[in-house]
């Protein structure tokens, strides 16, 4: 299916790794020019590069001005914007609630959710110049169903959500889509890295971070297909979303879980 992405620019938020560098490949593979911001360049990141338009801008987008200046850089380098995917967000293993000062608050609000508000806002009056476009913001089903050990970003993630709808309310009368997917477990760093959640799981299975990944986790989270969902699946519905084919979808939010959530 041809997704009429070629040479559209999207601007994609913390697509140096995981779901953000799926992303950017996910778009440069239909021939859009992609600017990604983050704070450094990996070498998955760098190798992208070589394969497709993909551009790196570096910039910390917990900054109040981080957005604002991934934003502009995309303008100027390419004279428009088409698709911004707001995907950057980070979080910690907590231990308890009462374990998160403000300080943790306040990053977590800052990188996961205030950075979308920033970007976002920088980049509507792009895509309203020539009334069209989309923002996809990748959410999670933490939105929706949260978790002790991510209490400060599961916070973050439901405000995300509910900015999806305000949003997709005030703008789709002016052309521009604005949805969310809402991943489950995901094979990302988040995952995977050393001192990861996979490891944190496997601590107290007595088991390898491996097998947390592949069997514990799919178990005890009671997903349906028996494994997590890898990146590039989200990948594949955020740049659908994220092109003409899906005109007339707005104000939506997609879980991609593996039927982890059983709920109606």
């Amino acid at each position: 299916m041809d997704l009429n992405l070629t040479d559209k620019v999207a601007v994609i938020t913390g697509g140096s790794k995981g779901i953000g560098l799926a992303v950017a490949e996910a778009f440069g593979r239909e021939g859009a020019r992609v600017v990604v911001g983050s704070r450094t360049e990996t070498p998955e990141l760098a190798a992208l590069r070589k394969r497709f338009d993909v551009a790196f801008h570096p910039v910390d987008l917990a900054d109040a001005d981080g957005g604002d200046a991934l934003i502009q850089e995309a303008a100027r380098r390419h004279g428009r914007i088409d698709v911004l995917v707001n995907n950057v967000g980070a979080t910690s293993a907590r231990s308890s609630f009462l374990d998160v000062d403000d300080a943790a608050w306040v990053r977590a609000l800052n990188v996961t959710f205030l950075s979308a508000v920033r970007a976002s806002r920088a980049s509507l009056p792009h895509l309203l110049a020539h009334g069209e476009g989309a923002i996809v913001n990748i959410s999670s089903i933490n939105a929706r169903l949260p978790f002790p050990m991510v209490v400060d970003y599961s916070a973050a993630k439901a405000a995300l959500s509910n900015l999806t709808k305000a949003m997709s309310e005030e703008f789709a009368p002016r052309g521009v889509r604005v949805n969310a997917i809402a991943p489950g477990p995901v094979r990302t760093p988040f995952w995977t890295a050393p001192g990861g959640f996979a490891e944190t799981v496997a601590a107290g299975t007595g088991g390898t971070a491996e097998e947390a990944l592949d069997e514990v986790v799919p178990q005890q989270m009671g997903i349906a297909t028996g494994r997590i969902t890898e990146p590039q699946e989200v990948a594949d519905l955020a740049v659908f979303l994220g092109s003409p084919r899906a005109g007339n979808i707005t104000g939506a939010e997609f879980v991609i879980d593996g039927g982890q959530i059983k709920t109606t």
